[in-house]
């Protein structure tokens, strides 16, 4: 045989090999899902009927990989249309995490300093007395206003386009003018105000809008399909259709039960709660979490390692993440909750091990249901 002959031959049997390993691969992967895939099915319309969710979608991810998605009830109850793989649910705050790699990525590479004063680089965040840095931001630690926690002061003013908060530098003006809550550094206070001024200092350390970064930094690079801004004036196909619980007194017009919810723009809050996808494309994220190429080392550290207050006290919260335990591995995690929308990621770096869920129904507690799946999972029964 000669060298091209054999060099053809040697190519076509590592090619049958790779294509053999990984077809084994799925094969075992798909074996696996089977196995606890009735449990979990059944565990999910048990938890559904409990809570009197109208559609459902979940992930698991096991060893780093999409094992299982599945899809339960109505994206659009009245028109009969079912949750499937290509319905899109709103993300709400599991958006905060995408600001937070975008934001570490480019401290990974040099772009960002990540303890510098934020109005370097966002110089239209008034100065509050004190420095207040990207870092402080990312943990729930600037001491920005959230929505109820303080007074929310809105600049007022006219823009001269028709949708100024797509630049997240304008969407500043939603509450920029607002006092501190606390002084930066000093205490805990969960905000999504301060991460709006969180993706306008990404939007400035990376040179281009947000969303394009979150596009070319994350979607791009770990394959999300999907993933978009929930702009309310685009026409995004597959929408889900949201829904709320009335209660007799406080909607005066309507019987209690489960209704439409409403079409609110997130437009405003993109970094903190603006983005929406198929399942999917959550799941593939949660799972890109274990991925070196993705979430270097150095990142790893910056995002999953907990905070401490002024005073030394741990926060629970990393950069974008909650961060705690369960059995000796780490868990990192965050939940999302906006009209249309209750959501959840859970994931432990150190087994590769994770659950994400979206619900359509704003009412559910996304924690039980989550836990309900871990159960299942565990084969160990769910316990109220």
């Amino acid at each position: 045989m000669n060298a091209s002959r054999f060099s053809t031959a040697l190519t076509v049997a590592l090619a049958t090999l790779f294509i053999t390993a990984a077809n084994r691969a799925t094969a075992l992967q798909q074996e696996a899902s089977a196995s606890f895939a009735p449990a979990l099915e059944e565990a999910v319309r048990d938890e559904m009927t409990r809570q009197e969710a109208v559609g459902v979608a979940v992930g698991v991810i096991k060893d780093g990989e999409v094992a299982w998605i599945g899809c339960f009830g109505w994206a659009d109850r009245e028109n009969r249309i079912p949750v499937s793989r290509d319905t899109m649910f709103r993300w709400a705050s599991i958006s905060k995490p995408l600001t937070a790699i975008a934001a570490t990525q480019l401290a990974d590479a040099g772009e960002l300093d990540l303890d510098a004063d934020v109005r370097t680089l966002v110089p239209e965040f008034p100065d509050k007395g004190d420095p207040l840095t990207t870092r402080q931001l990312l943990g729930h630690l600037g001491g920005v206003v959230h929505y109820r926690n303080g007074e929310v002061i809105k600049t007022q003013r006219k823009h001269d386009v028709e949708h100024p908060y797509e630049d997240v530098v304008l969407a500043l003006d939603t509450f920029k003018e607002s006092p501190l809550v606390s002084k930066p550094g000093a205490d805990y206070s969960y905000t999504t105000h301060g991460f709006i001024l969180a993706s306008a200092v990404v939007q400035r350390a990376g040179g281009s809008p947000f969303h394009e970064q979150v596009r070319e930094r994350i979607s791009h690079k770990i394959g999300l399909e999907t993933l978009q801004p929930d702009y309310q004036w685009k026409k995004i196909p597959h929408r889900a259709i949201g829904y709320r619980k009335t209660r007799s007194g406080r909607d005066a017009d309507t019987e209690p039960g489960v209704v439409r919810s409403t079409d609110t723009d997130v437009s405003w809050k993109l970094g903190g709660g603006g983005f929406i996808s198929n399942i999917d494309d959550l799941a593939e994220f949660a799972a890109a979490l274990d991925d070196a190429s993705f979430i270097t080392p150095a990142m790893h550290e910056m995002l999953f390692t907990r905070q401490k207050t002024g005073s030394g006290k741990s926060t629970g919260y990393g950069m974008g993440f909650g961060v705690s335990s369960r059995g000796g591995a780490k868990i990192v995690s965050h939940t999302g909750a906006q009209e249309k929308t209750r959501s959840m990621l859970e994931f432990s770096p150190d087994t590769g091990d994770g659950i994400v869920v979206f619900t359509n129904s704003e009412y559910v507690d996304i924690r039980e249901f989550v836990q309900a799946i871990r159960k299942s999972l565990s084969g160990t029964p769910e316990r109220r």
